[in-house]
């Protein structure tokens, strides 16, 4: 009785969604899903990856629903790369099952998010084909057969992110083709002359990179725009980390050193080197490249994005706003340790 009692009053102490939790296990959808969702398994992805990339994509509720069935299969489950047909709010035993099942495998399908860099885009390719990664990057390094422009002179920028499946005899030099292709009609939808094409994707890559939700794109496209005006911006310097982190070959963050940031010799630092980057530091979709031909009117010179888990970015005009709301960013950060 007395540990009954002792639970009961523990119980009791806990906030209602706390013991509904705990009664119920993690949260969970329920049945096989509504909407297609492609899922792509990466080569060396853990559980855990897979557990932040359903729940990231909607497929599954909660990375608890999915990570633990994970972990109670017997034997353990081993995953294939390569691209997942599976459906928005599944029950986390429909997701695992589909997974697992040969049929939901799609071959010669590749998924590309948005903001994806080059060198990752021909992992994607090769992880969701038959086609070599060795292939690939030897038909990338040389751009002369995608007719780019002049001043390209990597396949950075147009690669056009979307899902794709290829013929089973398609060839890397065909397969970059297809991307490289389907970024021109990007280009040629938005209104993009042929010889305005590359300072268009130059500045689609730094707003991919640099802005967070979608309706902020287009006032990120303008504080750069702002800033590339002598009037407003006398320095001429974008600033941004994004672009230095690219130069140094870090693809796959935005946050630099002081020492990075001072570095001279990287011709993607915009701290630096005043103007737009060297060269596109992303491959762009379709609204980072709507934003750069249509940029909001705005009189902004800075954003920070000041909530990490939603996204919120504050622009600012002078800079007593922006300090402001960088105080705000930091007193986040500060209550929220795990983004370091």
């Amino acid at each position: 009785m007395v540990g009954l009692a002792g639970a009961a009053a523990f119980l009791l102490q806990e906030p209602i969604g706390t013991v509904i939790a705990m009664v119920q296990g993690p949260a969970d959808y329920d049945g096989s899903g509504d909407d297609e969702v492609v899922v792509m398994i990466h080569d060396g992805e853990t559980g855990q990856d897979i557990a932040n990339s359903l729940v990231a994509q909607d497929v599954v509720k909660s990375y608890d629903a999915f990570y633990e069935l994970l972990r109670a299969e017997a034997p353990e489950p081993v995953f294939q790369p390569g691209a997942y047909r599976l459906a928005s709010q599944m029950s986390a035993r429909a997701a695992l099952d589909a997974l697992l099942d040969p049929d939901s495998k799609l071959e010669q399908t590749v998924v590309i998010p948005e903001g994806t860099t080059t060198v990752s885009v021909l992992q994607l390719i090769s992880e969701g084909t038959s086609i070599s990664l060795a292939d690939l990057e030897a038909a990338a390094a040389d751009v002369g057969p995608f007719g780019l422009p002049s001043a390209a002179t990597t396949l950075e920028g147009f690669l056009f992110p979307a899902t794709y499946t290829f013929p089973p005899e398609t060839t890397a030099t065909e397969a970059i083709r297809t991307l490289v292709d389907r970024q021109f009609e990007a280009l040629d939808a938005a209104g993009v002359a042929p010889e305005n094409r590359w300072k268009t994707i130059v500045l689609a890559a730094l707003i991919q990179r640099e802005a967070g939700l979608t309706e902020d794109f287009y006032r990120v496209s303008r504080v750069f725009l702002n800033r590339l005006d002598p009037a407003q911006w006398p320095s001429g310097l974008m600033q941004s980390d994004a672009t230095v982190a690219y130069g140094t070959g870090a693809t796959d963050r935005v946050k630099t050193t002081d020492a990075e940031r001072a570095d001279a010799g990287n011709p993607y630092n915009t701290y630096v080197h005043p103007g737009l980057p060297a060269g596109p530091i992303s491959n762009p979709g379709d609204v980072a490249i709507d934003a750069a031909v249509n940029p909001a009117d705005g009189s902004w010179l800075y954003f920070v994005s000041w909530n990490l888990d939603t996204g919120e970015t504050i622009f600012s005009t002078t800079i007593e706003e922006h300090d402001a709301a960088v105080d705000k960013w930091l007193a986040w950060m500060a209550e929220h340790p795990e983004y370091g």
